[in-house]
């Protein structure tokens, strides 16, 4: 049994490892390489074990992998960071200007992606054999709907995007997890037993979740920022901005609040209003760039661990075809979920050229979906559901990833 500065220590060397290797010889995007890189070390832990059947060599490293808790690592430590360091730069009178399609997008068509992946996943399983219920088919629909703000912001940290189009897409990734998570967990309920939930309390849920939040973090934020305004000494006002978000995100979790939300609200106060008024511009430079630091290296340690987790996912090949069959279907829904906001707020105001292909490619699955679908009580529809999510993300990540420069220079920029 390893100690948690061990798994510590044996992350940060392989993420610093891969990183050196994709930096002097690969050259991908970070996140990408480090994906990459994550899985082909997998699967040559898979290959070697096949051909030293006595070696147990991958039995060793699936009980190390086991040890790491990926949804309580994510979502109850990294994500907190990592929200906040990607909306620091988020420019507030952009996001403002975009409001209404990114309040349509991260809520209305999160629901429209949610109904349209889980039917469509129910149909697909029963059609090819698949054990599975509408209601834990739905769940699925949840938990792949919303975009992973972590890996859109990594994505679009390598691509050159218009401001309006890229503050969407931004925007959306920042605030519909808050949406997605309240779904997943009135879903989930439901598929696990739990009874009916009446509309009113899931309004309710909604509420304390989003609203709640949002609330939370504005005030934590105010304070922030009128504390930084007080004083000109770096050192503490970096202080200060870890302490806001550590006890944001604790607060959000004991009060059942968003803390994703509570982090984001937080950070755009901090990044806009506190950069222009608390900040001298040293404390401004250490600041963005004490960040900046940090969302490299917990975004290097978070796709090295997607990577790594594939090896505790069975993979059964008749599942697999159906995981693979499942990424057009989250596509599909992906550009209706697009389609409908855009093309309805399109009657007052004029987007940019090729708006619904970008915001449709761009929506990028991480590490939130894996984490989802691994916090799943363990029943038979864990196993499909798991399987596809792996699918979906390593497709979303590596595929709309790398070929995302390209689809904007073709349908924007020409």
């Amino acid at each position: 049994m390893l100690s948690l500065f061990d798994i510590s220590a044996l992350l940060l060397v392989l993420s610093a490892l891969f990183g050196w290797v994709n930096v002097r010889f690969i050259r991908l995007p970070h996140t990408i390489g480090m994906l990459l890189m994550a899985l082909f070390a997998s699967l040559a832990i898979v290959a070697f074990d096949v051909v030293m059947p006595g070696s147990h060599v991958r039995e060793a490293f699936t009980e190390t992998i086991r040890q790491i808790d990926f949804f309580d690592t994510l979502m109850h430590g990294m994500l907190a960071f990592l929200l906040f360091a990607g909306a620091l730069h988020v420019d507030f009178g952009l996001l403002k200007s975009e409001r209404w399609a990114v309040g349509l997008m991260a809520s209305l068509g999160v629901l429209i992606s949610t109904a349209i992946i889980g039917f469509g996943f129910y149909f697909g399983a029963n059609f090819l054999g698949v054990d599975l219920s509408l209601p834990w088919a739905l769940v699925f629909g949840a938990l792949i709907s919303p975009t992973d703000p972590v890996a859109v912001l990594s994505l679009l940290k390598s691509v050159r995007v218009p401001e309006s189009l890229e503050v969407k897409i931004a925007g959306e990734s920042l605030f519909n997890d808050g949406v997605g998570i309240v779904v997943f967990t009135v879903l989930l309920a439901i598929a696990a037993g739990g009874g009916e939930i009446e509309p009113l309390h899931i309004g309710e849920i909604f509420l304390l979740e989003a609203g709640g939040g949002a609330l939370l973090g504005f005030v934590g934020g105010w304070i922030a920022v009128r504390l930084m305004q007080s004083i000109d000494h770096y050192p503490v006002e970096i202080l200060l901005s870890l302490a806001l978000v550590t006890g944001l995100y604790a607060v959000a979790l004991a009060l059942h609040m968003s803390g994703p939300i509570a982090v984001v609200v937080a950070g755009l106060l901090v990044g806009n209003r506190g950069q222009r008024t608390a900040m001298s511009e040293e404390t401004k430079t250490y600041l963005f760039h004490f960040w900046e630091v940090i969302d490299e290296l917990l975004n290097s340690v978070l796709f090295l661990l997607i990577g790594l987790e594939v090896l505790i996912v069975a993979i059964e090949p008749g599942l697999a075809l159906f995981a693979v069959a499942t990424i057009p279907l989250v596509l599909v829904a992906r550009l209706i979920s697009v389609f409908l906001p855009i093309t309805l707020l399109s009657l007052k105001r004029t987007f940019t050229s090729g708006s619904i292909a970008v915001l449709t490619w761009g929506g990028v699955r991480g590490g939130i979906s894996v984490a989802l679908a691994l916090s799943l009580p363990d029943v038979p529809a864990k196993q499909p559901i798991l399987l596809t999510t792996y699918a979906v993300v390593i497709f979303s990540i590596v595929v709309q990833g790398l070929t995302i420069r390209s689809l904007i220079r073709r349908v924007v920029f020409t």
